[in-house]
């Protein structure tokens, strides 16, 4: 496993969030405990903490690695694929209201 991501030239410095919550649980009537962007297209997802682990299920299905927290006055970075977080400075962070 690699100290650093490798991916992190292919995230989107464009991608913005999809939606103010889990765009999946929302579709369904689910519930989330924390939210996560991914960095490649900006779909919001729930954390693994949450019942249905919808960002993890979006990285897999889309092989994208790259998510972001969208927790308000957070700002770290985690890749799936080399099981790395870190920060962005030069990148924006986004949260839910």
């Amino acid at each position: 496993m690699p100290d650093t991501c490798t991916h992190l030239e292919q995230a989107d410095p464009e991608a913005r969030p999809s939606a103010e919550g889990c765009e999946d649980c929302l579709r369904v009537g689910g519930r989330w405990v924390h939210l996560r962007m991914c960095r490649y297209c900006g779909h919001v997802g729930c954390c693994d903490s949450s019942p249905a682990r919808h960002a993890t299920a979006h990285s897999a299905a889309a092989q994208h690695p790259l998510v972001s927290s969208f927790e308000p006055g957070e700002d770290w970075w985690w890749c799936y694929v080399d099981e790395v977080g870190f920060t962005v400075p030069d990148l924006p962070t986004f949260s839910h209201p």
